[in-house]
């Protein structure tokens, strides 16, 4: 854990930490413009500039921003929002960078601007030094924008900040014009209260503010795009997809006679965990209009009759005829 950064490692909430597997999950460490993280997860002080991006990339809030809280009681509680990253002019509640906004933040900006004026200010990202992180969340803003061709407006400004804007001068003065790094390093103990790196969750911090903005509004959007599992006709029955789910979002009810999976949205950290395992590639992660019943709801994802060998009575997983398992087919063929 790092206690001079906003961004913390949360051991408890890591992917790795709760399944393991042999495909562990390296999105934190290969995202990371700066190589501030290490293989072991620790965050280097020095290079880390707090971009976000080990935020947006992580599945499950393996990476977590101290100040995430205060973040959505702005949101909510905000007549007219506006939001800047560090290097614009300073107009509103400022966030770390547009690196922390993934999917389902961006979302649950779209839900608020239904309701109320949302503008967020950047600096000039081509010179910033995060901005593979901003360019990042943009393009998923982009993805999402031609996704939900319909959505709330979110107006975005550059308005690098040059020191002379009114609101400047008079953050200026009221720190002695520190840098917004040094102001952040030197707040850190009023920070330190609200900080979450210790807790342990299942859904993520920013699905939970989608699931709870979405439910207290009544915006009167039925449907929201969502990243959502899909089974077509070639599974195989195995079951093996929901021994690997690291958060019990697919479940498996397993007898003789069929295989029964059970997909909670809700849950899902899109880590295509399941998909990379299964061998009939059946498994597919596809971008789905769903309701709120059915994002925080139980959903009967598949349904398939067990096939067994036709000779030995042997379970099989392949979509082949006759049902043979290898040892019979394998006979047929005089290999043994």
């Amino acid at each position: 854990m790092i206690y001079n950064c906003q961004i913390v490692y949360n051991h408890n909430n890591c992917l790795n930490t709760k399944k393991a597997s042999d495909n562990l999950c390296r999105l934190c460490i290969d995202s990371c413009p700066h190589q501030a993280i290490s293989v072991y997860r620790e965050l280097d002080a020095k290079r880390c500039t707090e971009c976000g991006i080990c935020m947006a990339v992580c599945p499950s809030n393996g990476f977590v921003y101290r100040n995430s809280d205060k973040l959505y009681k702005y949101l909510e509680n905000s007549e007219k929002v506006v939001l800047n990253c560090p290097q614009a002019i300073p107009a509103g509640h400022e966030i770390l960078c547009l690196g922390i906004f993934d999917w389902d933040l961006w979302m649950t900006l779209m839900l608020y601007a239904r309701e109320k004026e949302l503008t967020i200010f950047t600096g000039v990202c081509v010179d910033c030094p995060d901005r593979k992180a901003c360019g990042m969340s943009v393009q998923i803003f982009k993805e999402l924008h031609k996704t939900w061709k319909d959505h709330p407006p979110v107006l975005i400004r550059v308005a690098a900040d040059d020191g002379n804007s009114e609101s400047a001068l008079s953050v200026q003065a009221r720190n002695g014009r520190r840098g917004w790094r040094d102001i952040g390093r030197e707040t850190f103990e009023a920070m330190r209260s609200g900080n979450t790196s210790g807790e342990t969750y299942i859904i993520p911090k920013t699905r939970q503010f989608l699931e709870e903005t979405w439910k207290s509004q009544k915006s009167g959007i039925e449907v929201l795009p969502i990243p959502a599992l899909n089974v077509d006709e070639s599974c195989t029955n195995c079951g093996e997809c929901s021994e690997i789910c690291p958060q019990g979002a697919l479940t498996k009810t397993d007898t003789k006679e069929q295989l029964t999976l059970i997909y909670e949205p809700i849950k899902c950290a899109r880590c295509q965990r399941c998909v990379s395992i299964c061998r009939s590639k059946a498994l597919s992660m596809e971008i789905k209009f769903l309701s709120y019943r059915l994002l925080t709801g139980k959903v009967l994802l598949y349904q398939g009759k067990r096939r067994f060998c036709s000779r030995c009575d042997k379970q099989v997983f392949d979509n082949i005829e006759p049902p043979l398992c290898m040892a019979c087919a394998t006979s047929d063929s005089g290999f043994i």
